[in-house]
């Protein structure tokens, strides 16, 4: 494979994974965090994805190699996602998000959290390569939607870490840690991968990749944007979220 072809995708899954730092500094600079705002951003990225993964991912796959072995790897990505969720769970924004006293476990409550969002963000990184190398342009709408997902995730990572330590520095490198994991899985497709990679299994990764997004859609985002009384606006979100990748979709 042509090296200059892995550049691009090797960047857009680290643009990917550095906005969970971008939550990390919201943690900082918005006083009065709304959870009208948190709910929005996670219903316009569970509808990005949704709409990338049957729209543009799963189709293309099941084109090149059948809908047999096209749905066979669509859900075996939703199968790795939900075991790897079901050992480490993913649980976290909820609980982290509305933390704000002091208290001796919310240091090792932040350390958990980063490890956690650390696990579940190297396949997304792989997920954002590999989409990429097959089309540069599903690659690019993958990493918008999987760049505000981790913007949430910084706002996890960061808040325990801050009021457990009153350092901003601490912190912001923690959620620079947990978000660096996306563009390490990138690298360790490239490492392991490589010599496999053409267009039968790129269209299996496809399919894969379209899987993870559906889980982590169905799972993670859409429960926790639909939570208490603001449903209406994680709704308008997803609808936006969806009508964005269209429209872009379309323009690319």
């Amino acid at each position: 494979m042509d090296n200059t072809k892995i550049w691009l995708p090797l960047l857009l899954s680290f643009l990917a994974g550095i906005f969970t730092v971008a939550g990390s500094l919201l943690t900082f600079l918005v006083r009065d965090f709304k959870r009208s705002y948190l709910q929005f951003a996670l219903g316009l990225s569970g509808g990005v994805m949704i709409y990338v993964s049957f729209v543009e991912l799963l189709p293309a796959a099941i084109k090149n190699i059948g809908p047999v072995q096209g749905n066979a790897a669509f859900f075996g990505g939703i199968i790795l996602f939900m075991l790897i969720d079901f050992f480490i769970p993913h649980e976290y924004i909820a609980e982290r998000i509305k933390t704000g006293t002091h208290d001796k476990k919310l240091m090792a409550a932040g350390i958990f959290t980063t490890l956690g969002i650390a696990i579940h963000n190297l396949p997304e990184g792989v997920a954002v390569f590999m989409s990429a190398l097959a089309n540069i342009k599903l690659g690019i709408a993958l990493a918008i939607a999987i760049a505000l997902h981790n913007i949430p995730e910084g706002i996890a990572v960061a808040m325990p870490i801050f009021y457990a330590t009153k350092s901003r520095k601490k912190a912001f490198w923690y959620s620079f840690l947990a978000g660096f994991a996306e563009p390490a899985g990138a690298v360790i497709a490239i490492v392991l991968l490589r010599p496999f990679l053409n267009a039968t299994s790129l269209s299996f990764a496809l399919a894969f990749v379209a899987g993870i997004m559906v889980f982590i859609s169905f799972d993670e985002l859409l429960p926790l944007s639909c939570q208490n009384e603001g449903y209406h606006v994680s709704i308008a979100g997803v609808i936006i979220g969806m009508a964005i990748m269209a429209v872009s979709l379309i323009l690319m």
